[in-house]
């Protein structure tokens, strides 16, 4: 189980998709990710980070995101500290965004959801989380503790 946040090379291919939101072209990247802007927790400045998409439910809509890093990840922890200021996922840009923290139940269905839709990245994602990717449900409930789901929507 991985839960330290990615340094060096690793951050700055991770931080890379930053660049395409901050010019423009996020929509290549289309519904898989998201660009999720927040306030520092200590700092108070602005900080951009770009996750993965785990569901995108269009008719609500809402899009949900696990913290694949775990509970120290300084953008959950932002979050948690005050909300996020804006969210940018294909063509839609959703300033002050409605936010909610997944309880087990949700995020255990989150899971089984993608791992049905997207296996391949499933197979990939699993381990990250301290699951078996061909076991469906051992290990589940300890990675729903461990690695929270955040569903965001656009302020009404």
């Amino acid at each position: 189980m991985i839960e330290n946040s990615p340094k060096g090379l690793q951050r700055a291919l991770f931080r890379a998709p930053i660049y395409l939101y901050r010019v423009g072209l996020g929509v290549l990247l289309g519904s898989r990710f998201v660009y999720l802007v927040h306030t520092g927790r200590t700092s108070g400045r602005r900080r951009e980070v770009v996750l993965e998409v785990v569901r995108f439910d269009r008719a609500t809509p809402e899009l949900f995101v696990v913290a694949g890093w775990g509970r120290k990840a300084d953008w959950l922890r932002n979050i948690e500290a005050a909300p996020a200021v804006e969210v940018r996922v294909g063509r839609e840009r959703w300033q002050r965004p409605r936010q909610r923290f997944l309880d087990a139940e949700e995020m255990t269905g989150l899971l089984h959801d993608y791992r049905e839709r997207h296996p391949r990245a499933w197979a990939a994602l699993a381990p990250r989380l301290g699951l078996d990717p061909n076991s469906p449900d051992a290990g589940v409930a300890e990675a729903v503790e461990s690695f929270p789901a955040v569903g965001f929507r656009p302020h009404e």
